[in-house]
């Protein structure tokens, strides 16, 4: 998919590393949770993975993380996570309204389910309970907080209507997620109808902002592997809390493709999604010099 051919004037252009120095970077006097509050929202009692990853990378970016899942059983999961991983804190359902309120941005959807099981997963036609549950928690907060910094991504898309989307908000589908939300529609009409940015991920990662198309290019065959996807929308929501919704989504794209080729220097394509999240730190220092 990509920008049709017209009369409109579309501006298209490559991501450089020089871009990265938009970024907003921490003052040397900073005060606590001045560099960024984020909320989490996802994860399944099939895909509890999904947000750690998110967690992970997030938690070494921003100031402070909130994590929080409609599921009651993401509790119970949360309490062995955190001896992986104790850098976030866990809220209650029933709080999440307040914490979305305090936080400069919010990622929903990673770890969200589509079906309640696999064999389902052929009747595309019907929503499940499960697949309910993902749509009303993503409806109802994304209607409820429209004027907050948003990124969407994997159970959410799956579900959701698109009149949902809140303006300046970032997607991160692959094809798949794509054309469930979107159906045919061209990606610079999709965002220029919802006024949202759509990182369409790929081999060649495109940014589309209404008519703008920006390139992302790098990483490998190892990014294929489940949860690189949900460590990308770990950084672009990190990164929305302090920056622009374009520069988010591009960044991010450029930091995750330049970590997976420096991990292939290193062991080929024999990396999975931890080692990703992991190695985004050190790869972010060099980058940002």
């Amino acid at each position: 998919m990509g920008p049709k051919e017209g009369p409109r004037t579309i501006k298209m252009k490559k991501f450089e590393k020089s871009d990265l120095q938009k970024l907003y970077k921490p003052p040397v006097n900073s005060n606590g949770e001045q560099n960024g509050q984020l909320t989490i929202i996802g994860g399944s009692k099939l895909f509890h993975g999904a947000p750690l990853l998110s967690l992970r990378v997030a938690s070494r970016i921003v100031d402070m993380v909130f994590f929080s899942s409609p599921e009651s059983s993401m509790q119970e999961i949360t309490s062995y996570i955190k001896a992986d991983l104790s850098s976030f804190i866990w809220v209650d359902w029933d709080e999440i309204e307040d914490y979305i309120k305090k936080s400069d941005a919010i990622l929903i959807g990673p770890g969200f389910m589509r079906y309640h099981k696999e064999k389902d997963r052929h009747k595309a036609e019907e929503c499940d309970e499960a697949c309910q549950l993902t749509k009303s928690t993503t409806e109802d907060l994304l209607s409820k907080f429209s004027d907050k910094k948003w990124v969407i991504d994997a159970g959410s898309l799956q579900t959701m209507d698109p009149k949902f989307i809140p303006e300046n908000s970032i997607l991160t589908p692959n094809k798949k997620e794509y054309e469930i939300l979107f159906g045919s529609l061209d990606p610079i009409d999709a965002s220029k109808k919802y006024k949202c940015v759509i990182v369409l991920k790929g081999p060649k990662t495109s940014v589309y902002f209404k008519d703008e198309v920006v390139e992302v290019d790098g990483g490998n065959a190892g990014l294929t592997k489940g949860g690189t996807g949900d460590v990308l929308a770990g950084l672009a929501a990190s990164l929305l809390t302090k920056n622009d919704s374009l520069l988010s989504a591009c960044a991010s794209s450029y930091i995750v493709k330049t970590t997976a080729d420096e991990l292939y220097k290193k062991v080929g394509i024999s990396y999975n999604s931890d080692d990703l999240a992991d190695s985004i730190p050190s790869v972010m220092a060099f980058l940002l010099k």
